[in-house]
């Protein structure tokens, strides 16, 4: 990623990557290779969320974009955003068109859609790309993994949600963001390929699936409002039935329950959360709605 990272034709800007505990010479090679980035190690790994938030706690410029190490910039990415977040003051956050990097036909996302059955989505993810999602255009949300946010929002809104270590944890900040009135701009000139899991590993490992049922009811729970809940119920416990048949079908019940225990253990710190949010939030329930279930291209 670090030579289409430098050869943007937007400058200048800082390069800080984190390093979360890697156990090889990754760090030695980036110093005697790349002195231009500055290097901040953890130490140990402390967990997805915690390096991203160490990533944006690091940078001090108004815009700050979140790169994954899988990824390949085109030359105008970081210009293209930047361009869309000076366009549009009220965007917490900016997004670009995701392509396979292995299969270049195809999209691996537009942006982040919050289905109503309480699962994240890429949007576009496996389409063939015929140019239905090459129109610039408010969304819901973002991919960390790829994207710009804006200083103002940070401070406004919060960093990632620490408690959620890994998964979900963009899907809970762009909630949350548009809960307190940031919407997010996605750009379609703004391309990069994307390798996937090339960090925590392809295929839906028991990480994955345990931080994906525990963190979802997490993040609904915390932010959605309660008539949104209620009217969409009949959705988001077929959200849960999905993650439970699924279980059964993978004989993954253990890691299911050992994800439902958790979730329970932990949401009266979330209600806690809740109450807070709710009490600020600044847009009404008809405008969350409409966000959540804008999903064209």
């Amino acid at each position: 990623m670090l030579p289409t990272l430098v050869a943007q034709t937007f400058a200048p800007f800082e390069i800080v990557i984190v390093d979360d505990g890697s156990s090889d010479d990754s760090c030695a090679w980036l110093r005697a290779s790349w002195p231009r980035v500055r290097l901040v190690e953890h130490g140990r790994n402390r967990g997805i969320t915690a390096a991203l938030n160490t990533c944006l706690a690091e940078a001090h410029t108004e815009l700050v974009a979140l790169l994954n190490n899988d990824l390949e910039l085109d030359p105008g990415f970081l210009a293209a955003l930047v361009a869309a977040m000076r366009e549009h003051p009220h965007a917490g956050s900016a997004a670009g068109k995701l392509i396979d990097y292995h299969r270049r036909e195809l999209l691996d996302g537009a942006g982040d859609v919050l289905l109503w059955r309480g699962h994240g989505h890429r949007r576009g993810h496996g389409e063939r790309d015929r140019g239905q999602y090459d129109r610039p255009q408010p969304i819901f949300g973002a991919c960390a993994g790829a994207a710009v946010y804006r200083r103002a929002a940070l401070a406004d809104v919060g960093l990632f949600d620490a408690s959620l270590e890994a998964y979900f944890e963009d899907v809970d900040w762009s909630l949350r963001a548009q809960l307190a009135g940031w919407e997010c701009r996605y750009e379609p000139r703004a391309v990069a390929y994307h390798m996937g899991s090339a960090t925590v590993g392809a295929g839906l490992g028991d990480f994955t699936r345990y931080h994906l049922w525990r963190n979802g009811p997490w993040v609904l729970a915390k932010s959605l409002p309660l008539g949104l809940i209620l009217r969409h119920l009949h959705q988001l416990a077929l959200g849960q039935a999905i993650n439970l048949a699924v279980a059964v079908r993978d004989r993954k019940l253990g890691i299911w329950r050992r994800s439902l225990r958790d979730c329970l253990r932990g949401m009266p710190a979330v209600l806690r959360e809740r109450r807070v949010l709710q009490r600020t939030r600044r847009r009404s329930t008809a405008e969350l709605a409409a966000v959540i279930d804008a999903r064209e291209g």
